[in-house]
């Protein structure tokens, strides 16, 4: 398996870069969403590739991984966030700056941390079980099933753990239906790339996993 572990590693680093980047809201024309959302739909199609050539198993030490490097990461900044800083104007005026962006709330955490595992397992899951029911066929119908799912608890949970009762819910509706609607477009516009992405690693690896056998308990590691 040649590409499984840079293919873990550019997962990763998607997850990374995106939960800093969502410290910026941005408006790219009728959307208004927050900064990681540009490159976050990245790693649902990283987890579409991993579960169709590698299979769930595979995926999930993968997902696993990602779990852990976003945890040490949030960790990581809320720690260095309350540390103190010299006294001196410019070292306060940057720990500031550092804690606004960086100094994410309890709320906004387990929010994030919980929308990701729980949506990129079901993202797996539904793509595994379909890929067996199927037989392999309609890679662009399963790939967007399980975005739809995936996507959709990720969005959901991170907005109602994050920001239930700090907005009001037709506001928490509208951000959801906006974020939801790019995500999932992002999925599809890219889907050309994706199925070329696959077809070369079924090629390369000589695998195409089907979950046949497979325990879907996202604990077991075995």
């Amino acid at each position: 398996m040649r590409y499984l572990d840079l293919i873990a590693v550019l997962f990763a680093a998607v997850l990374l870069v995106s939960n800093v980047a969502s410290t910026k809201l941005v408006v790219l024309g009728p959307f208004t969403f927050d900064g990681g959302t540009l490159l976050f739909p990245l790693a649902y199609i990283f987890g579409d590739v991993l579960t169709e050539v590698y299979g769930y198993r595979r995926s999930r030490r993968v997902i696993w991984m990602g779990f852990f490097a976003l945890l040490l990461a949030t960790l990581t900044f809320q720690v260095v966030a309350t540390l103190p800083a010299p006294q001196d104007e410019e070292s306060r005026r940057f720990a500031q700056a550092f804690g606004l962006l960086l100094g994410l709330t309890p709320r906004i955490v387990l929010g994030s941390l919980l929308a990701y595992f729980m949506g990129e397992f079901a993202n797996a899951y539904v793509l595994a079980r379909l890929k067996v029911r199927t037989e392999g066929r309609h890679f662009w119908l399963r790939a967007l099933l399980s975005t739809l799912v995936g996507q959709g608890l990720d969005t959901a949970v991170f907005l109602l753990v994050a920001f239930l009762g700090v907005f009001p819910p037709e506001v928490l509706l509208l951000v959801f239906l906006s974020n939801y609607a790019f995500k999932v477009g992002v999925e599809v516009v890219m889907l050309p790339l994706t199925y070329g992405v696959v077809g070369f690693l079924k090629r390369a690896e000589g695998l195409d996993v089907y979950d046949r056998d497979t325990d879907f308990n996202p604990f077991r590691l075995g």
